[in-house]
This record gives C-alpha cells, structure tokens and sequence, in this order.
C-alpha cells in the first residue's frame, strides 16, 4: 500500500482547518472520510492477500475505523448545525 493512501486523509483534514466557509469545511471532511474508507478498503485488500505484516494492518485497520467513526460524527455533528 502507498503511503498516498493514508496521507491524503491528513492532508485533508489539515484544508479543513484552513477552510473559507462551514460549506468548505465540511466538503473538506466529507472527502477525508471519503479518503479514510478507501484507505480501509485498501488495507484489507492487503490482508486479505497476506502481503505484509498482519498484527501491523489489523492495527491499522482499528485505526482507521476509528478515524472513520470520528469523521462520521463530525459530519453528523455539522450537518444538524447546519439546518
């Protein structure tokens, strides 16, 4: 797996704290939660196909979910906000 599957997640959240608008900035997390869910396809893609280290990508398959949880709330947060 390439390390811009996982970067990309930060990268976004790091717009989001630069964004212009609560629309911004919501579009901004909706793409890292967007980023999160891919990067957790691909990690178990990997371990599916025992291509690395599997405690390692068990772990970083907790992690993840954890961040998808997190981003989901956020959203779900300033989504009611926003009525």
């Amino acid at each position: 797996m390439s390390i811009k599957a996982t970067s990309s997640i930060g990268a976004n959240l790091i717009e989001a704290q630069e964004a212009f608008s609560s629309k911004d900035f919501y579009y901004k997390i909706s793409i890292a939660l967007k980023e999160a869910k891919e990067t957790k396809y691909w990690l178990g893609l990997t371990k599916e196909s025992l291509l690395g280290n599997e405690e390692e990508i068990v772990r970083l398959l907790q992690e993840v979910e954890e961040l998808v949880k997190i981003l989901v709330t956020t959203l779900n947060k300033l989504k009611g906000g926003r009525r």
